[in-house]
């Protein structure tokens, strides 16, 4: 702490002395009250951290003029005491029947509507797509998600996966930013190839942690008191199924070296992509041709009933 109390205070020194000391005395002071809300249990701290963190997007656009022909839009209730919830499921199967089908997890912010181009270009690889809308997000139920509600949302949309796609080799779980840590804790307490056949993971991180230091000193500061995680790094290890990881060497959300690292923990086997001038979430925009071909290869290698 001190390292950084000393780091602060020389980036404001180019302000005035005086003023530096002052300005990181509030930071001090902020992260004391964070900290005393934080150990006292605060609802109203954790819900807080928890928006911030996952920001949904709830409803839908109002551009938006329906899915394909032959699409599916429907919701799933969940289960349980209190209020009714649900989660809102898309089935978007590919026109070749036997086309393998995959779990689509999105990451933060963006919901299932905001998604389209990356979920069309899966299609376009010759995917049937199940998708899922965590609550929170889009037309599922609408409340502040938790690392425990998303990867409950998860299980339940594999289920609906399974009633679509009764052939496990042919079933494919794919997590985008977020999403991937949503996917390495599905895929971690399946079986491969009992239960489904890859794995595919496109701007991906070791956890949450580490991508707040990557992000600088506020988001470090909140990360402090946070209790989400997604640590995939930890459970990559118990994945036992074909790999595929896609990284853009522009991502400066998720920078790439926390992917490399996440990769390197993996089992094989194993495929990485590291695409030149992509971002966070324009792979399939930046070079879709090399996009599709990849999952294209990764279907042919490792999802053919042969």
């Amino acid at each position: 702490m001190a390292i950084q109390i000393n780091f602060f205070i020389r980036v404001l020194l180019g302000w005035n002395l005086r003023l530096a000391h002052r300005v990181v005395a509030v930071f001090l002071r902020l992260g004391l009250v964070l900290a005393l809300l934080s150990t006292s249990g605060c609802a109203w701290l954790d819900g807080y951290q928890r928006q911030l963190i996952y920001r949904p997007t709830s409803g839908v656009p109002a551009d938006f003029t329906g899915l394909r022909a032959g699409d599916e839009r429907y919701v799933v209730s969940l289960p349980g005491a209190g209020a009714p919830q649900h989660i809102a499921i898309w089935w978007l199967p590919h026109a070749t029947p036997d086309a393998p089908t995959l779990l689509y997890l999105h990451g933060t912010f963006r919901n299932l509507f905001e998604n389209m181009h990356k979920i069309d270009a899966l299609r376009a690889a010759g995917y049937s797509v199940l998708a899922v809308d965590y609550r929170g997000w889009g037309e599922s139920s609408p409340i502040t998600p938790s690392e425990s509600t998303i990867t409950q949302d998860a299980g339940m949309a594999w289920a609906e996966l399974k009633k679509h796609q009764p052939i496990a080799k042919k079933r494919v779980i794919y997590g985008h930013s977020m999403g991937s840590g949503v996917a390495v804790d599905l895929a971690s307490r399946l079986n491969s190839p009992m239960d489904y056949g890859g794995l595919v993971l496109e701007s991906a991180f070791t956890n949450f942690t580490d991508v707040a230091h990557a992000s600088g000193w506020l988001a470090s500061l909140i990360n402090l008191f946070n209790r989400e995680r997604f640590a995939a790094l930890e459970k990559i290890g118990q994945v036992q199924a074909p790999l595929l990881m896609l990284h853009g060497k522009r991502d400066d959300t998720v920078p790439i070296h926390l992917g490399e690292r996440l990769f390197a923990a993996a089992n094989s086997p194993k495929q990485w992509l590291a695409m030149d001038n992509a971002a966070h979430s324009d792979l399939d925009l930046v070079n879709p041709a090399l996009y599709q071909a990849t999952l294209q290869d990764f279907a042919a290698s490792y999802l053919a009933i042969r």
